[in-house]
């Protein structure tokens, strides 16, 4: 047998290793991804739910999901809509505050359409640790506090921290992070309260998210 022969032979054995092995990771991954999916699933609509309560709606809040597109308020990233008998009872928005101390939050905000905050959670951060971290439901109720608070044109003054002359706590030294949290809240809920309420269809103009 000559070198071309041989060198052949181990050639097509190595391309069907390869090939076997392609084989069983690609059935691997199908048989997973279902799990998986599952699972990621399960998790976003527990997290849905701590900020909009279960009573609330009756459809399937994360197949709502739409791409908030707006150039004046580019913050806002994403919106599902809870609904009651195909009434719509409350937005769940997913947006981001850009003036964190350590650079985004991530934030996941329930209001009903006339301005009441049902629960707010944080997402993603990279505050610190032992101060900006009390933005976390793990490490402080401080969250909390947005919960059954109502925003309106006439209050708006009161969604500041304390320090800016507001309601809202700031941490023992660390202003920064609240107030970024409180200032994004407040965006939100006055987007929801102002233009969502006087046009609420323009939701139908953005796109799914998937």
């Amino acid at each position: 047998m000559n070198i071309s022969k041989i060198t052949l032979k181990y050639a097509l054995i190595l391309g069907l290793i390869a090939l076997l092995s392609t084989a069983v990771l690609t059935s691997v991954y199908l048989l997973t991804k279902s799990r998986i999916d599952d699972v990621t699933a399960m998790q976003q609509r527990k997290l849905l739910e701590e900020v909009v309560p279960k009573t609330y709606f009756d459809n399937d809040v994360l197949s709502s999901c739409k791409i908030i597109h707006l150039e004046s308020l580019p913050h806002l990233n994403h919106i599902y809509l809870a609904k009651k008998s195909e009434k719509r009872t409350a937005y769940l928005i997913q947006s981001t505050a850009p003036d964190g101390y350590s650079g985004n939050i991530v934030l996941l905000v329930g209001i009903e359409p006339n301005g009441n905050v049902l629960g707010v959670r944080t997402i993603e951060h990279k505050e610190t640790p032992g101060l900006g971290d009390k933005i976390e439901t793990r490490v402080s109720d401080w969250i909390l506090s947005f919960t059954n608070k109502h925003f309106s044109l006439e209050n708006e003054s009161e969604w500041n921290v304390k320090k800016d002359g507001g309601e809202f706590d700031q941490f023992t030294g660390a202003t920064i992070t609240p107030r970024a949290v409180v200032n994004n809240v407040r965006q939100i809920a006055k987007w929801v309260v102002t233009d969502l309420a006087q046009n609420p269809q323009m939701i139908d103009q953005f796109k799914d998210c998937k």
